[in-house]
């Protein structure tokens, strides 16, 4: 990443119509962890963080297939730094929830 210009990310204030369907599943330790929405690391906002697994959850819009090689230094700075981070475009949060549920409870790894 030497060279690299990270740009920071914000919170947002609205949440898009696939983080309300999502967080709906993940808060409250629904799926066995506990999962904060809008969690900052170092310069980067993720849309969902599991700190006790270090799993990142992003969901992605129609404006990252624009900043695909963004996303992709991003993800692999985050996951450098220990965090396995998953992306799901909002399109299956919102038509195929099932499967994204399945995917990320397939990354929880047993807990005592």
């Amino acid at each position: 990443m030497k060279g690299l210009i990270i740009k920071a990310h914000y919170l947002r204030h609205e949440e898009t119509k696939a983080e309300k369907i999502l967080w709906k599943e993940l808060r409250n330790r629904k799926i066995g962890v506990k999962f904060r929405r809008q969690h900052p690391i170092d310069k980067f906002i993720l849309d969902f963080y599991a700190p006790e697994i270090k799993l990142g959850i992003e969901l992605d819009g129609p404006s990252h297939k624009e900043n695909h090689e963004y996303d992709k230094l991003r993800t692999e700075y985050l996951e450098s730094n220990g965090i396995k981070i998953i992306r799901f475009w909002n399109y299956e949060v919102e038509t195929n929830l099932k499967d994204v549920l399945n995917k990320i409870k397939s990354e929880i790894p047993p807990l005592p």
